[in-house]
Formats: C-alpha cells, structure tokens, sequence
C-alpha cells in the first residue's frame, strides 16, 4: 500500500480467525489432553492459541522490524470500489501488503481490480470474489 491510499480502512481485529491444521504426534496429543483434563486449559485449542501467542510474544522485536522493514500493513484492509475507482483515477497502482487480512469488497470488477491493483502480498488471509482473485492470480505472493 502506497501512502496516497490513505482512505483504505485499516484495524485491528481480534475477532478475525483463519482456522490451520497442526500435526503433531500422539505422545504430544497425549500431553496435550492430560493439561486440557488437568485444567491447565479449557481444550486443545486453547493451548495451541496460547503457545502460539507466547511464541509471538517471545519473537516481539523481530516481528516489529520485519514489518517496518518491508512496510506491511497490520490488521485489516478493506478495498472498496471506490478506493480502487480513485487508485485508477489517479494514475495509482497499488501494492497490498497486509499481515493479517485483505478484504476486497464484492462490488469489486475483476477488471478494477487488475487495473488499481499491482501486486498483493497477504501473511494471513485474502478475501475476494472467485472472479478477482483469478484476475489477480499472477500478482499475488
């Protein structure tokens, strides 16, 4: 994102969640499962979000400047026809970078899309139509 595309709205989402698969063994599922009946956690879940959260936590600094460093947008962000209808207006191409979600609204032509957007780099999740992110598949990382 570029800093003339301001009026994109952006914010931190505690409620948006991605579900992922973790494999691990059964000898850690089996300790996992006596912590969750021992009341150290409400259910499996609640222990991989919180492990997950400490290792987060633990790796702060590092986060902080891998996202100054490579100009990353944090939370949410929303693009609107009409965000992307003054991108083009204005001679704009925009790179979205998001840790966390990209949302292009519904409203959104696969033909604005291809002609506001230049590249899209998304670590976490990315919402279009079918039909967008096809005319987008070759720019996104």
């Amino acid at each position: 994102m570029n800093e003339n595309s301001h009026a994109l709205e952006l914010k931190q989402r505690g409620g948006e969640t991605e579900k992922m698969t973790v494999n691990v063994g059964v000898v850690d599922l089996g300790h996992v499962d006596l912590l969750v009946q021992e009341g150290f956690y409400t259910n499996r879940s609640d222990l991989v979000r919180t492990a997950v959260r400490n290792q987060l936590a633990l790796h702060a600094d590092v986060v902080k400047q891998a996202v100054a460093r490579r100009t990353l947008t944090v939370g949410l962000q929303h693009l609107g026809r009409e965000d992307l209808e003054r991108a083009v207006a204005t001679g704009q191409r925009l790179q979205v970078q998001v840790v966390g979600l990209a949302r292009i609204a519904d409203d959104v032509t696969p033909e604005l899309a291809s002609a506001a957007i230049e590249s899209v780099t998304v670590l976490g999740a990315f919402q279009a139509s079918p039909a967008v992110r096809r005319a987008l598949a070759e720019r996104i990382r």
